[in-house]
């Protein structure tokens, strides 16, 4: 791990709730970032086909049989990923056709068997070698989104092998979910690719840490959204709806180094392509001094088991015991 590798962060909006559209700029976007040099690009949580932040923003949208809210989930329904599908086929072949490593954020849904009613907030990750090489589901949605997103699973904690070191993610709260942070680290990652709707204070707080703690870098990922994109038929929060072109969501992504200091500090409320280049070098020198995996653990006192679904069946299952427990050790 010699050399520098660059990394990109999209920090943009989507076309929200529409898959093709959205499909179309995430495409031209990583390929813009590809002719700069990136070898690892990533997209903020959730950005196909957009994060749901009318869920916040609207203040009806948790009325019981509200026509509205009800429209406007089965559009997000209707225009989310499956996984395997067209989507990821498409978003395989790009990294494989400019030899990346691209991390990106969906709501997926499950087209046939168990769960298929049920939407999942997901990261994906795209290997260089043109694979789905991890498909992790968020573990628990955070408050409002319980409105329309389901509980993941363990099947994604892990990292993935690239040619310039480990990368990894998780998505938004699960940073500071002390269990999903350790899985993490012991999966080894170099780079972590930390997925939020907008990187505010607590979040740059929480993607610092992380970094900190996990010796790594962290692509802390973040949307930005207006106010005149929330969906036609809900009623935009009176706060809100006082400046159409207003952001909701402000972005904030930035890139952190392994000693928990920014490498590139936050950037808002503007579409933009966030950029560095990558000593991974960087990484061994600051776990000298702390590795919560190794030297500064205590095996003989805690013991982490990460329940995983069986690979041989569905994915999606509602039976604990068929989930072997599998060690992190």
């Amino acid at each position: 791990m010699s050399d520098p590798i660059s990394v990109a962060i999209i920090q943009s909006s989507p076309v929200l709730l529409d898959l093709e559209a959205s499909m179309a700029k995430a495409i031209a976007l990583t390929e813009e970032a590809a002719r700069n040099g990136a070898r690892l690009v990533t997209f903020g949580e959730t950005w196909l086909p957009g994060y749901p932040a009318w869920l916040d923003y609207c203040s009806d949208v948790a009325l019981w049989d509200h026509a509205p809210s009800k429209e406007v989930f089965a559009r997000l329904r209707q225009n989310s990923v499956v996984v395997p599908g067209k989507e990821t086929k498409r978003l395989a072949q790009l990294a494989g056709d400019h030899q990346l490593t691209l991390g990106i954020g969906v709501n997926e849904r499950v087209e046939t068997g168990p769960g298929n009613g049920t939407l999942y907030n997901s990261l994906l990750t795209f290997s260089p070698d043109g694979k789905l090489a991890n498909h992790h589901r968020k573990l628990v949605p955070t408050y409002t989104e319980r409105l329309i997103w389901g509980q993941g699973d363990g099947g994604g904690l892990e990292s993935i092998e690239t040619p310039f070191g480990r990368v990894g993610g998780l998505i938004c709260w699960e940073h500071w979910m002390p269990l999903a942070r350790q899985a993490m680290h012991n999966a080894g990652e170099h780079i972590h690719v930390a997925v939020w709707p907008m990187v505010h204070e607590m979040h740059q707080i929480a993607s610092r840490h992380y970094a900190f703690e996990a010796r790594c870098f962290v692509l802390a990922s973040g949307l930005v959204m207006r106010v005149k994109d929330l969906p036609v038929g809900l009623s935009a929060a009176s706060e809100a709806a006082v400046n159409p072109d207003g952001f909701l969501l402000r972005g904030g992504s930035a890139i952190i180094g392994p000693d928990g200091q920014y490498i590139v500090e936050p950037v808002y409320d503007e579409e933009t392509i966030v950029t560095a280049e990558l000593d991974l070098n960087a990484v061994d020198r600051e776990r000298m001094t702390l590795d919560v995996s190794g030297h500064y653990s205590r095996p003989d006192i805690f013991h982490l088991q990460i329940r995983r679904p069986d690979p041989t069946s569905d994915r999606v299952t509602f039976d604990d015991a068929a989930r072997p427990a599998i060690s992190s050790e």
